[in-house]
């Protein structure tokens, strides 16, 4: 299944994204709010159908009753947290991928409120919430996918996945049917180079 989108989390939103724009020529724009999480993100199109995520914590909203997701609460500096794989049909993906071994939790909704005040919805597996480098599953449904109306300008040109045991996470990887390369390292990272303006650019 393709790369739906990988997750920059930051401290600050306006700082990520000025430092982004400095490094890779765009600027990330849209995005919003998700209610309730405590977030709020900024969006860069990285191709067709994937995108980059840019999310921290939203200091106009109250603090949530339970942690942020994809580990913002404890971001010190910016940095790649998670990545999702994209599916038609996420059900049908979650039995497949109990059936191989890994269990994702069950599918819960998600919604953001965009700039202009519209509702988007979409289905997304469990472990979204707590990202890293195994991926969750997501579905967008009838909502217009994300990268369509993100700033343009960049290619995602590879993504890989860095551990220090590397044979760890194959089968996972291989039950969500995410193929992507695992490469032995010291230290535990998600690794993506991006093409634009600026040249190729790598982010972990």
């Amino acid at each position: 299944m393709p790369i739906d989108h990988i997750i920059y989390a930051h401290p600050d939103l306006d700082t990520a994204v000025t430092q982004l724009e400095e490094r890779l020529g765009v600027r990330a724009l849209g995005g919003g709010k998700h209610v309730g999480q405590g977030t709020h993100n900024k969006l860069l199109a990285l191709g067709p159908r994937t995108y980059l995520e840019i999310v921290a914590p939203d200091p106009d909203q109250a603090e949530p009753p339970h942690p942020r997701p994809y580990g913002v609460d404890g971001v010190t500096r910016g940095g790649l947290v998670g990545w999702a794989v994209e599916c038609d049909d996420i059900d049908a993906a979650l039995a497949r991928a109990r059936r191989h071994g890994f269990d994702p939790g069950d599918v819960i909704d998600g919604r953001r409120v965009g700039p202009t005040g519209e509702m988007l919805r979409w289905r997304l597996t469990r472990n979204a919430l707590n990202a890293g480098l195994v991926p969750f599953l997501i579905s967008w449904g009838d909502t217009p996918h994300p990268a369509r109306s993100a700033p343009r300008g960049l290619l995602l040109e590879s993504f890989h996945v860095e551990h220090p045991d590397p044979e760890s996470l194959r089968p996972v990887l291989a039950a969500l049917g995410a193929d992507v390369q695992v490469e032995p390292a010291a230290d535990a990272a998600l690794v993506a180079r991006l093409g634009g303006p600026n040249g190729s650019t790598e982010l972990r």
